[in-house]
């Protein structure tokens, strides 16, 4: 069979956030570009990561909020959960979105989508069954998947993703989840307020990582609630019983059974059936390396988004990447590309959206010199709200800059912007300090750390004889 044969300016594969933007970029910028894509438009985001799974928070929040009015007036009652509603809303959610990345909308722009399995042929060739692409330049972007640990037993039982989790065919009576990253600590917090039983199981402490108060503060909410956690805890072995029950055997410790087992220790990229080693792309189990411009071991090819080794694994560093893309491939003379335009930075900011929330950015707490911090139970909207967690952290070096931040509380997401904006522009803290932040919202705390550098120097003894003597003079 003959095949399609294409020569192009670009070609993408992968239409994940990474793959679309920059595809969207060039098609405007009137390249040629083919885009394969195997499965559905919108990668792993739109389908069956970002958006289905802030569609199931909001329904868990809400059946969360039945239950727990009293406080502020309002009695409380059991919500009656229909599960297939539930799954619709979801579906709903991602019907809307759809066609924003949809094949006709790129067709539009002129890319040349096409629904195959790509692979390397040669270092610029890139081939499907009926096609076959000559490019100026490649942008692999085809994504990750989730990681699957390797536990005895575990091939023999069926286990979710979440590329299925979201079309389970009922609530689970009893959840169990191995992982207690973002993807493990959000599911297992909506399941439960869905009216699952939840066990989030981990080999490490869970959010070892993060700001010790943040990730405790966390950590109980989520138990206040009725998580439960065997973490730090090693598995041995995991079983399915004929009737559908699962098992799951630990070194230490009774053993536990559920319903459904939900793998959510990481994600791996999907580097395999790419033969990359025709294109003369290198690559390891963490994906494919690059430089700061993205580029990899073949000067013609670029990877971009999960795939990319160490720089990817959130949906905005995939756009972040396309940006940059775009500049070096065709704002810059030939050569410079990466001089102007680097695809990496430590300010990426990144979520965890449990209620409550936990934003961080930038440096840890391990690399501050000295650390800012204002609690919610001090912040006047927190408190109308009788919603206190958490708070803000603000990290410095020795010289008192910005380095990085933690909050953890309702809205962090969203107050996690305010600091990025403010660390992307490199301002002061003075600057922070004296931004006027509107009356009572909750994004004055990031003010208020701010300004508490500054108490000392405002309000310390020197503060105070200088005001004396100045006012003799009144």
């Amino acid at each position: 069979m003959s095949k399609t044969v294409h020569t192009v300016d670009l070609c993408v594969i992968g239409a994940g956030s990474a793959g679309l933007s920059v595809a969207y970029g060039a098609s405007h910028l009137g390249r040629s570009v083919v885009l394969f894509e195997r499965e559905d438009m919108g990668g792993d985001c739109l389908n069956t990561g970002c958006v289905p799974s802030k569609a199931l928070i909001k329904a868990a929040k809400v059946a969360h909020g039945r239950r727990h009015g009293s406080e502020y007036g309002i009695a409380p009652s059991e919500p009656g959960i229909d599960f297939e509603a539930v799954k619709a809303h979801i579906q709903g959610v991602i019907d809307q979105i759809a066609p924003v990345d949809s094949v006709e909308r790129y067709t539009g722009f002129g890319v040349t989508v096409i629904k195959e399995d790509a692979r390397f042929a040669d270092d610029r060739t890139i081939v499907s069954d009926g096609h076959e692409v000559r490019a100026k330049r490649i942008v692999v972007a085809a994504g990750s998947r989730a990681a699957i640990v390797p536990i005895p037993g575990l091939d023999t039982v069926d286990y979710l993703t979440n590329e299925s989790i979201f079309q389970v065919d009922r609530l689970p009576d009893h959840l169990m989840i191995v992982g207690s990253g973002p993807i493990g600590l959000e599911l297992g917090q909506s399941f439960r307020r869905l009216g699952s039983e939840v066990t989030i199981i981990d080999i490490a402490e869970p959010l070892a990582r993060n700001d010790p108060d943040h990730a405790k503060g966390l950590i109980e909410r989520l138990k206040a609630e009725g998580v439960a956690f065997r973490a730090p805890a090693r598995t041995e072995r995991i079983s399915q019983a004929s009737g559908g029950t699962i098992t799951v055997e630990f070194e230490n410790g009774d053993p536990i059974t559920g319903s459904h087992l939900l793998m959510a220790a990481g994600r791996a990229p999907n580097v395999e059936g790419l033969d990359l080693e025709k294109g003369g792309v290198a690559y390891d189990r963490h994906g494919i390396g690059t430089d700061d411009a993205l580029r990899t071991s073949n000067r013609r090819v670029y990877a971009a988004g999960d795939i990319a080794a160490g720089k990817g694994g959130l949906t905005h560093a995939a756009g972040f990447h396309a940006s940059a893309l775009i500049k070096n491939l065709y704002f810059l003379p030939p050569g410079l590309g990466g001089l102007f335009a680097k695809a990496t930075t430590d300010r990426m900011p990144a979520v965890i959206y449990t209620q409550p929330e936990l934003g961080t950015i930038g440096a840890s707490h391990r690399d501050a010199a000295r650390t800012l911090h204002f609690a919610f139970d001090e912040n006047d909207r927190a408190i109308a709200e009788r919603d206190t967690d958490g708070g803000v952290k603000l990290y410095l070096d020795a010289k008192g800059k910005l380095i990085g931040a933690s909050v953890l509380g309702s809205h962090a997401g969203e107050i996690i912007n305010t600091i990025s904006l403010a660390m992307a522009g490199d301002l002061k803290l003075s600057q922070i300090a004296g931004m006027i932040s509107p009356y009572p919202t909750r994004t004055e705390a990031v003010k208020r750390a701010a300004s508490s550098y500054f108490t000392d120097a405002v309000f310390g003894p020197k503060a105070k004889a200088l005001s004396g003597f100045w006012t003799k003079f009144q």
